[in-house]
């Protein structure tokens, strides 16, 4: 129990935390952002960090990169607390400034991405698909349980001073509170109440919902706050536009007659609105003081006032129902209050329907961070956290399960002028591996007859590569913590061959650079066996899914591209097809809305000096709302040297699925 005496019990509750620090696989490396390349060179390393004492970049130091991480939060923030050498990651227990989770509600119901299909002059109607992003089926105590678990590594992670934002629905909001009434005993800050929409007439049985709540707390009783960092957001002063005139001694009121001083108001005694000059009691753009109040200047004192930018018009199209003052001074500005009503809306047509508005995000870390200070964003989602943390110079770690959330998440990083480099983790194929001794067994044996099943296939025996039959094709499943190999494709088609066996599926999580249709056919020539590669989706993790039968192989993406060398040692990229990983249920999702191949692709990068280790993203495209249409040419990259090269191309799916494709090129 809590040391405050306060504790949410629910049926199943464990109170041991289970930690398993896997290590991060680094997966690629963003150099520089589409919205800057246009002001250098394509870059690799070196220059893409400069000395930054903010950001651990001084001389001597090591260089932090901010990170973005697709997995399982519970794993990443093991990892996190325990460091992970491997990539320089010191241990960030106690570190962190700022954590800020937008969690799934627990509202039963699965939210979707939606994925515009093609270019704008081919779908000019915004035609979308829905795919499922993420999974928000849980039960009341399996999401409190999640919850708790995740909580306490947060509070782990946090600094002595720092703060932890939880924002969720009001379905969920009262027992979570309870979660961290006991986690974080008498350090309960603030309950923000956050109107996230303008009101509908669709209620019509009971009120209408339209806040969420933003629970604040900190670790220990004296946080770091900054007060004045936030005074003009959602305060009636500041840059926010209100009504306001300027009495002849000097006193600003509002139209209501209270008196603005230093931060407080103070009603005015009605004397001091009684129109005593003649000259100032007019009729001006459509509006006429009440008999007791009266205009700043004359007629023509308003209308120099208005020309000098003094006063503004609240509405310049209808006329000014009441004219206003801007005060930019943060002294004057109304400390931030607990009822955010200006913090920004939800609004439709954002790629995530629970995409928060930048403005949220960037008061929350403005209030209680500096420059250079960390935030973390354990359930990232679009990336508004990390959005808002790159402008305002925070260093930032946002992990999400959503491959599509992380996709998105860094397409808009990508979008931001001056964006630090910053570099894309995982902890799959450790994670995997950790999910198999638990849940699909140790033995090797036992997963393969697991994801054979999953694959609605018939386990087999007396096979040294093949594990499976499904139809007249046998099947081969690769291991959860490596990448199948060609070498590995040629030995189950070999076993094939000699057994009079002619098809084969092949089931991986990862593939080896090179493995793609054009290389099965080489064997498929060699061996008289047809071959196909099917991703193992990872679904297959996802109890919920197994159960409800929600589990779909695909067949492996393929990506066709070739290079074009230029005078001077400079090399373009061009893709030239793409076959799109789906099966009969994503197929039956897109119907006829794909006119050309190019229209699967949302995304692709080009590292022109591959070299067997992690993608370096030197160059990208990808397609926004703005702008739907797609470069399938690569900018030119100048080689300093002839020889041989290696370019890695990655091509993202809409559906937030990677295919690389391996070229050479001699220069």
């Amino acid at each position: 129990m809590a040391d405050n005496g306060v504790e949410l019990v629910w049926e199943g509750k464990r109170r041991e935390v289970e930690r398993v620090p896997l290590p991060f696989q680094r997966v690629e490396i963003i150099n520089e952002s589409r919205a800057t390349r246009q002001a250098g060179p394509l870059m690799r390393t070196g220059p893409q960090l400069p000395p930054d004492p903010l950001f651990g970049n001084a001389a001597g130091e090591t260089p932090w990169r901010n990170k973005l991480i697709w997995g399982d939060n519970k794993y990443v923030l093991s990892s996190l607390i325990e460091g992970d050498p491997s990539i320089g990651l010191e241990p960030l227990a106690g570190k962190v400034d700022l954590i800020y989770i937008d969690p799934p509600f627990a509202k039963g119901e699965d939210f979707a991405f939606t994925a515009r299909v093609g270019d704008a002059d081919i779908s000019k109607d915004q035609s979308v698909i829905e795919e499922i992003a993420y999974r928000d089926t849980l039960d009341i105590p399996t999401y409190l349980q999640m919850m708790y678990e995740r909580l306490v590594l947060m509070k782990d992670l946090l600094r002595a001073r720092g703060s932890i934002f939880v924002h969720v629905g009001v379905g969920v909001a009262h027992s979570v509170r309870s979660v961290l009434d006991e986690l974080f005993p008498d350090w309960f800050q603030n309950e923000v109440v956050w109107q996230r929409h303008d009101p509908h007439n669709d209620a019509v049985k009971r009120f209408g919902v339209i806040h969420d709540n933003i629970y604040w707390f900190s670790k220990g009783g004296d946080p770091t706050y900054y007060p004045n960092e936030v005074r003009e957001d959602l305060s009636d002063a500041g840059e926010r536009e209100f009504s306001l005139v300027e009495l002849p001694d000097g006193r600003v009121v509002n139209y209501r007659g209270q008196e603005l001083i230093e931060g407080r108001r103070f009603k005015l005694d009605d004397a001091t609105w009684k129109g005593s000059n003649p000259k100032k009691k007019f009729t001006w753009r459509g509006a006429t003081p009440s008999p007791k109040r009266e205009w700043i200047y004359d007629l023509d004192g308003m209308e120099a006032a208005l020309a000098r930018g003094e006063l503004y018009l609240r509405d310049p199209i209808k006329g000014a129902a009441r004219c206003r003052k801007r005060y930019l001074d943060e002294n004057k500005g109304i400390l931030l209050q607990d009822i955010w009503t200006n913090a920004g809306r939800m609004k439709g047509g954002s790629e995530y329907p629970t995409q928060k508005p930048e403005l949220l995000l960037e008061l929350v870390v403005r209030c209680v961070t500096q420059p250079g200070e960390l935030v973390l964003d354990a359930f990232a989602g679009s990336g508004t956290t990390m959005v808002a943390a790159e402008r305002l110079n925070r260093r930032w770690i946002g992990s999400d399960l959503g491959r599509f959330g992380v996709h998105l998440t860094r397409k808009r990083l990508l979008d931001i002028e001056g964006c630090k480099p910053f570099e894309v983790l995982n902890v799959g194929r450790y994670e995997r591996k950790y999910w198999q001794g638990i849940n699909a067994g140790e033995a090797v044996y036992e997963y393969f007859q697991f994801i054979v099943k999953l694959y609605h296939a018939e386990p087999v025996v007396g096979f040294t590569h093949l594990h499976g039959r499904k139809g007249e094709a046998m099947v081969h499943v690769g291991a959860t913590d490596a990448p199948v190999t060609i070498a590995e494709v040629r030995a189950a088609m070999e076993e094939c061959k000699a057994n009079g066996l002619t098809a084969l599926d092949v089931l991986g999580w990862e593939w080896e650079m090179g493995l793609n249709n054009t290389g099965l056919l080489e064997l498929q020539q060699q061996t008289g066996v047809a071959a196909r590669l099917f991703h193992i989706p990872h679904e297959v993790m996802d109890k919920r899914a197994v159960a409800a039968g929600d589990v779909h192989f695909y067949e492996a993406a393929y990506v066709a591209a070739k290079t074009a060398v230029e005078q001077g040692r400079a090399v373009r990229v061009e893709l030239t097809d793409f076959l799109v990983a789906i099966d009969d249920y994503i197929r039956e999702k897109v119907g006829d809305k794909v006119k050309k191949w190019s229209d699967w692709i949302d995304y692709w990068a080009v590292d022109f000096e591959y070299n067997g280790d992690v993608f370096h993203n030197q160059w990208q495209a990808y397609r926004t709302r703005k702008e739907p249409k797609l470069e399938l040419t690569s900018g030119a990259h100048t080689y300093t040297t002839a020889g041989k090269r290696q370019i890695l191309v990655k091509v993202v799916d809409i559906f937030g699925n990677d295919t690389t494709a391996l070229l050479e090129v001699q220069v």
